[in-house]
């Protein structure tokens, strides 16, 4: 009895209408990238200082005191959110005392920004920030603005949480904007014969055997021997079945925690920019190039190597440069930039296979749920990541040490997945592979045989 693979053989691996859902699926991909990353600029926090009223009758030296400095990559700013009090500095001024030498600044009293803030507009001319942080805003008064670019992000991301949310609930005509997925894209014929809609699927095949100029065979999917593949009943599936054996549930499990902390390191890396050294803008340019090359590698890697193997490997590679940054000298900022942007390269590549090995991992009739499920952890792990960015305002290396840590440990944890490679896809929970160096009772002399000598199709469509 043939499967669906050994079915659709005849359609070839890379023809023209593989070819064309490919190109459909990747420009439907390109508003993701400026709704995803508009934040990093929408939202950037501009320098600022507590404004100091025009109206105070301060002297030019106290007004140029006004606001205590801190260090900043070794050169003294001024602080973002706290100023000398303002009665007591025009106290002095009045009196003719000079700061610093009548006056010892760091005896003085401090205040919040009761004034609000002056922002610079060497970078950017307004921002989310700027605008509600005015003067005459109603949320001025809750808090330094230093905050609301982290509040930014964080809602930001909350947002992709909803859109992943109507995607699984309502169908993917709703993932990708413009309709394509309406217009163009069909279902997947495997996922219609496992919901017995063999004729949606004979139609879909055939008409992907006419694009590549390939003969049918007149009847592609017959009913009868489809039907006996199937289960008596139809089966339905709840996300509770990821969880329905100790195996299963801890593939789920290490899953969600694969995607979560790939994305906290991705998308980290991507709203850090504008924090490095230098032009932003620039920054933001080399950060978006270097993903041509992670996708180009994955790419390879997905067509030669084992999974499991690959996808540690960049892990390890981008978690290790991430934690070389900390040893790189205050003055060498080219050289932490070239060592970022290599950590997102490997977490770029990584984050690209985790779709096709998940997808992989699980049977046909959970597949997209899985995958579904594990975009979720993806988005909570997005959530997360304007607060490491934000630990950077404390200790520069700071967020780098925990991206790097957390992106070693992941990789350790991917070598523990079953291996996908050259196997043919599961169509039942039973078929799925167990978790490397997990005991699960004795294996049969037919069983070890059978792994000794795996079936192995490449899934071509």
């Amino acid at each position: 009895m043939r499967d669906y693979d050994e079915v659709t053989a005849f359609l070839g691996e890379w023809g023209p209408f593989q070819r064309l859902i490919f190109f459909l699926l990747s420009a439907s991909i390109i508003p993701n990238g400026f709704n995803g990353m508009s934040v990093v600029f929408l939202a950037g926090t501009p320098e600022h200082r507590c404004r100091v009223p025009d109206t105070a009758n301060l002297s030019s030296a106290w007004r140029n005191h006004s606001v205590p400095v801190r260090l900043q990559d070794g050169r003294e700013v001024p602080q973002s959110c706290r100023r000398y009090r303002l009665a007591t500095i025009v106290n002095f001024s009045a009196l003719g005392l000079e700061p610093g030498r009548d006056v010892d600044l760091e005896q003085l009293e401090q205040e919040g920004c009761l004034d609000g803030w002056e922002f610079s507009q060497d970078i950017y001319q307004s921002t989310i920030v700027t605008e509600i942080w005015q003067k005459d805003h109603p949320l001025r008064n809750h808090g330094c603005a230093d905050w609301l670019q982290l509040s930014a992000d964080f809602f930001h991301q909350l947002g992709d949480v909803h859109r992943v949310i109507c995607h699984r609930r309502h169908g993917p005509d709703l993932q990708l904007r413009g309709g394509l997925h309406t217009r163009f894209i069909p279902e997947s014929p495997r996922w219609l014969i496992s919901q017995r809609r063999f004729k949606e699927a004979e139609d879909i095949i055939q008409k992907a055997a006419k694009i590549n100029n390939i003969t049918a065979p007149v009847v592609v999917f017959d009913p009868v021997e489809q039907q006996e593949q199937l289960p008596l009943k139809q089966q339905k599936v709840f996300i509770l079945d990821l969880f329905r054996t100790r195996s299963i549930a801890t593939i789920t499990i290490m899953s969600l925690l694969l995607w979560m902390l790939t994305s906290v390191g991705y998308f980290a890396l991507s709203l850090n920019t504008p924090n490095l050294h230098g032009d932003p803008y620039l920054n933001c340019f080399f950060s978006a190039l270097i993903e041509v090359p992670a996708y180009i590698a994955a790419w390879l890697l997905l067509r030669t190597l084992p999974r499991r193997y690959v996808i540690a490997g960049v892990l390890f590679f981008g978690g290790s440069v991430l934690l070389l940054i900390q040893l790189v000298p205050a003055g060498y900022n080219f050289l932490s930039i070239g060592l970022a942007m290599l950590g997102k390269f490997g977490i770029t590549s990584a984050f690209a296979m985790l779709y096709v090995f998940t997808a992989e991992l699980y049977p046909t009739l959970v597949r997209n749920m899985a995958v579904g499920v594990a975009s979720m952890a993806s988005r909570v792990g997005s959530i997360i990541a304007p607060y490491f960015v934000y630990l950077g305002a404390y200790n520069r290396v700071l967020p780098y040490i925990l991206m790097g840590s957390l992106t070693v440990l992941i990789g350790i944890i991917t070598l523990f997945f079953p291996e996908s490679f050259g196997r043919t896809l599961p169509e039942t929970l039973k078929q799925m592979q167990k978790v490397k160096g997990f005991r699960y009772g004795k294996k049969t002399k037919g069983s070890m045989e059978k792994e000794e000598n795996p079936k192995v199709i490449i899934t071509s469509f």
